[in-house]
Order: C-alpha cells, then sequence, then structure tokens
C-alpha cells in the first residue's frame, strides 16, 4: 500500500484519523517488528517493542518537527525502545536461539529473494538471485539462520538495507551512524549472509 505524502500523514494523525492510523500500522509493523526482534530476547517482547512505539509516537506526533521523514523518525524510536528493553530484559534468550530448526518463521516475510551467491558481495541481497526464480523454503530457512547469527548492529543494519528497503542515510538516522561505519557494518553483514549460503548452495550441487 502507497501511503500519502509525509505532510498529509502527520496532518491527519494529529487529527486523530485512525484509518491513517490503520494504514501506518499495516505498512510499517511487520518490518518495525524485524528490527525489534535484532534486539530483544523473543518475539514477544519484540511485539510489545512495536506497541510501545506506536503509543509513543502518538503521544509525540504534536512535536515532530519534520527534520527527517516520518518512516525514519518511527524507526529510530523503536530503536531506542528496544535497546532500553532488551538492556532491561538482560538478553537471556539469544536471538539465535528463537530460531526453530527446519521451519521457517511462518510469521515472517522472507528477505528478498537470494539464490546462489554472486561475486560480487558489495551487492544488495536483493539482486543475488535471477528473476523469476523461486527461493527454496530450506535456503530460506538458511537466510534466516545467517541473520540470527550476525552481530546485533550488522543484523540490524542489513535488515534495514535489504529487507526494509531503507537507503543508506536513513539507516545512519535510525541508527545514529556514520556513513563509513554503516558501510563497513552493511559490507560485512552481506559477506557472512553470502557465505552461509555459498556453503549451502555447494552442499545441494554435490
Amino acid at each position: 500500500m502507497r501511503l500519502p505524502p509525509d505532510d498529509d500523514v502527520i496532518a491527519a494523525l494529529r487529527a486523530g484519523d485512525e484509518a491513517t492510523f490503520a494504514a501506518l500500522l499495516d505498512a510499517w509493523s511487520r518490518g518495525m517488528l524485524r528490527v525489534a526482534r535484532s534486539y530483544v530476547a523473543t518475539r514477544e517482547i519484540a511485539e510489545e517493542v512495536v506497541q510501545d512505539t506506536w503509543l509513543a509516537v502518538i503521544g509525540a506526533i504534536d512535536a515532530f518537527e519534520g527534520r527527517s521523514s516520518l518512516k525514519t523518525w518511527v524507526f529510530r524510536i523503536l530503536v531506542n525502545t528496544a535497546k532500553k528493553r532488551g538492556a532491561r530484559e538482560r538478553r537471556t534468550v539469544p536471538w539465535s536461539s528463537a530460531f526453530e530448526p527446519g521451519r521457517a518463521q511462518a510469521s515472517e516475510e522472507p528477505p528478498p529473494a537470494l539464490g546462489a551467491p554472486p561475486v560480487d558481495r558489495s551487492e544488495p541481497l536483493s539482486r543475488a538471485v535471477p528473476e523469476g526464480e523461486v527461493l527454496a523454503s530450506e535456503a530460506r530457512e538458511r537466510i534466516w539462520q545467517a541473520l540470527a547469527e550476525l552481530p546485533v548492529r550488522q543484523r540490524t543494519v542489513i535488515i534495514l538495507r535489504d529487507v526494509e528497503g531503507c537507503t543508506s542515510e536513513e539507516v545512519c538516522e535510525i541508527l545514529d551512524i556514520s556513513p563509513a561505519n554503516q558501510r563497513v557494518l552493511l559490507h560485512r553483514a552481506r559477506t557472512a549472509v553470502r557465505g552461509r549460503l555459498e556453503d549451502y548452495f555447494e552442499a545441494v550441487r554435490r
């Protein structure tokens, strides 16, 4: 669903327009859940983080100054909320331990389709498969497993860039990192994920 321009959305939120708020929930909540999940121990806690974020957004929308896009502002609130909640929970359950081997996460949309990894590891994950090729469920599980094993900052950057489609500038603003740091984190994350996939596809070819 394509949302109206930010100015229209902000005005509608300030006026208490429930339809506009529902449209934002539909458009962004799933991606917000994926990002929140990078910082907290369980999906249930991530869902609470998303709910807390939306409450904070509604509470602060009148003070929003428009120095960034609305989505960037919302995701920055999300990350800050998730970091605080993750610290409070002390991360007693590793992110990767919640992944059930042998089954893709049915409630999550998969990352962009991946096939045999290309030679150029700087390319986004979404370009790693020829158009029209279908991603096997087992390969999809491998992607989630590879993402689960990344350090939290790498995982968050690659999810924002290659799954949520954020620009590098948006990621820098959401995570409060420098462009150089964003590039390094993204490169390391893509390299690690593709390394896992190369091993998988090589094993499949045997």
